[in-house]
This record gives structure tokens, sequence and C-alpha cells, in this order.
């Protein structure tokens, strides 16, 4: 039996927001498949770092048609776990700032999509942890000793800026494309680059399906 916690069932018409920082990350998610959705969906770029992230997420969610949105955070990560991959996938069980942490919901359920949606690529499920700055060296080892197994700059604010403009559903599934092993050191030049904006843009049916599930009635 899963142990995620339960958000409160949206309503039946309620919108997917599906966000992320960088152009690059924008342009795979804009040209992915939209076959599935079963509400509408809006993909919002929201600048990198988490004060744009907080800012814009709180913008679109004041429009009256994301107020009650479920919210998934995705792009890029880095890795911090020995043995990760450039492509390799992150479903985060939780993020976490300076700020507290942050519960994802069906997690389980995202975890057996993706593995359909972009089979052959390992999805790694743990906490996800948030940073102000593109974190190297040393600093790896440092997140990794906290329990943390990814660090992005931006999905510990999404998240915590949607269930603080009301309560809803909200994951985050990142994209390793910077690993211990596999350091990147631009995006879009290396392979490791290029295989994770392949992986990124198939992850969409991933997220219509965790999306669906939630607007079924529970039994």
């Amino acid at each position: 039996m899963s142990d995620n916690p339960v958000a409160v069932r949206p309503p039946d018409t309620a919108a997917l927001l599906v966000a992320c920082a960088l152009g690059i990350e924008h342009v795979a998610l804009r040209t992915g498949s939209r076959a599935g959705a079963s509400a509408p969906v809006t993909v919002l770029r929201t600048g990198m770092g988490p004060g744009a992230a907080e800012r814009a997420t709180a913008r679109a969610l004041g429009d009256a048609a994301l107020r009650e949105a479920a919210v998934i955070a995705t792009g890029f990560c880095a890795g911090l776990a020995p043995g990760m991959h450039p492509g390799d996938l992150v479903v985060a069980q939780e993020t976490r700032d300076t700020h507290g942490s942050t519960p994802c919901v069906n997690t389980d359920l995202l975890v057996k999509e993706l593995v359909k949606a972009v089979p052959g690529r390992t999805v790694h499920t743990g906490p996800l942890t948030g940073s102000d700055h593109v974190v190297r060296g040393h600093e790896r080892g440092d997140l990794l000793a906290t329990g943390a197994i990814a660090v992005d700059m931006e999905s510990a604010a999404t998240l915590r800026t949607a269930v603080g403009a009301g309560e809803r559903p909200v994951a985050a599934v990142r994209v390793v494309v910077d690993a211990p092993e596999h350091e990147l050191v631009r995006i879009g030049t290396v392979r490791g680059g290029l295989s994770a904006f392949r992986v990124l843009r198939a992850v969409l049916p991933a997220f219509f399906e965790w999306h669906r599930s939630l607007l079924l009635p529970r039994r």
C-alpha cells in the first residue's frame, strides 16, 4: 500500500499547470505529444531561480482558469547520488528548501507511468532539494548527506507557492542532466544534455495520466 499523501480531489474541470524554468525545457515540453490530456494544460516558463519561480507561479494561479489547477514542476536537475546518469528521471516524494518541505501526491502512479512513457530509463524516487545557485563539487556530497537525491533551483519554490495559493495536488518530476560522474558543462552541446532533452519531450503522457487519476472518483 502506498504511503503517498492524498490531496483534496480537484474539480473535474480543473486544469493542469506544468512549470519549468528554462527556454530549452519549455521547447521540449511544448513540442511533446498532447495526446491523452483530459483537461486544459498550460506549460509555464517561470524563469530561472526560486524567486522567479515563486512570482511566475503565483501570477499563473491567480488566473481564474488556473485557480484550482494541479501543478507539476519539471525540467532538468542535478543528480546527487553515485550511479545516476543523464536522462535518468527523478520523481520527488517531497520538495525541500529553507522554508520547509512540500509533500508530493500520487508519486507511485507517476513512477509507473514514466516507466511506460520512457522505457529503459531509470526512475529514482526520494526528496528533491532546492538551491539558489548551480551546485558544484563538494556541495553535491553535502546535499546527498541530507537525504536528498537531486537538486534544482525551482521545484521547491514552485510547489510551495502552489499549495500556498490553495490546496491542490502537486508533484515534481525532473530529468537528470548533470550527475556526479557526468558533470555537464553546457546544456545541449554534449550527449548528456541532448539525452535529457529527448526524455523531457516524452514525459507529458505520464503527467496526463497522473492528472487523470486525480479526477477519477475515489472509492
